[in-house]
């Protein structure tokens, strides 16, 4: 068993299976979710239930968090009972959600003020693989909190870089998120052209993916796409937060613009599901 103690804050469909891989990997394991009933499987799992994230992060080494957005960040870290209000020292806390780098730089502050370590650290992958340790993990942060991170990162991702400075990792994790827009907005646009010009979907993805324009995501989405299952694995209403970050951070180019706009547009009806059905409001 690993003596480093871990805390998780955060368990949804990242959140959860990524604690449960450091349960599996003999982490002592103590979880906090804002809605209760998230808690019970990891419960049943091994992991041991925080009341607040201040009781958390006492009796934890390094935290993790993986929450939904800039408030939800500063609500754990700033609530009467969250993680600042602990007064602790000597502690690495390990942000993984996707969110804006200035909320990295206020909190990273915040942090070293009390004498704690952050890292950012946001993910590439979606839940299979989140279950399968697959993800691709950017992290901005010192050098020393990022050797410190190294051997329980390792049980999460594939691949971990170190990018640079408190930041580096969130406006990493904006540009890819902006290329997902784009890729699925124009996989939504291609499928749609194919289709109402009488192209079967199945064969125009069998086209696509056995063509130059190959890729996994495709294969994915466009098997959704055919098996008209719309399940989010990741929700479009999250793709219109980070493209709305990525816009707040400047980048307002014609195409992530256009993408923006567009998954804004869908996102009162579609917002719930997966963010290829976005298809459904361009169709």
């Amino acid at each position: 068993m690993n003596n480093t103690k871990l805390g998780w804050i955060g368990l949804g469909n990242m959140g959860a299976p990524m604690s449960r891989r450091h349960l599996n990997a003999g982490y002592p394991v103590t979880v906090y979710n804002r809605s209760k009933e998230k808690e019970s499987a990891l419960k049943a799992a091994g992991a041991t239930i925080a009341a607040t994230p201040a009781e958390l992060i006492r009796n934890t080494d390094i935290v993790f968090l993986m929450v939904s957005d800039d408030q939800a960040i500063r609500d754990c870290f700033t609530g009467d009972n969250g993680l600042l209000a602990a007064k602790t020292s000597g502690k690495l806390i390990i942000n993984m959600s996707t969110i804006s780098p200035g909320i990295s730089h206020e909190f990273a502050a915040a942090c070293k003020q009390q004498g704690n370590e952050y890292l950012d650290a946001p993910v590439s992958g979606s839940v299979k693989q989140a279950e399968e340790g697959q993800l691709v993990i950017m992290v901005g942060g010192s050098a020393a909190a990022y050797e410190k991170a190294t051997p329980v990162l390792q049980s999460l991702g594939k691949l971990t870089l170190h990018l640079g400075d408190t930041g580096a990792g969130n406006t990493a994790k904006l540009a890819i998120n902006l290329l997902l827009g784009l890729h699925t907005q124009a996989l939504a646009e291609a499928t749609l052209f194919a289709e109402k010009h009488g192209v079967r979907i199945e064969d125009f993805m069998n086209i696509v993916n056995n063509g130059a324009m190959a890729n996994a995501y495709a294969k994915i989405k466009g098997d959704l796409v055919i098996n008209n299952n719309y399940k989010a694995a990741f929700a479009l209403k999250w793709i219109v937060k980070d493209l709305g970050l990525a816009r707040s951070e400047g980048w307002q180019t014609p195409l992530a613009e256009q993408a923006f706009q567009s998954f804004r547009e869908a996102q009162a009806q579609f917002g719930e599901e997966d963010l290829i059905a976005i298809r459904k409001s361009l169709g």
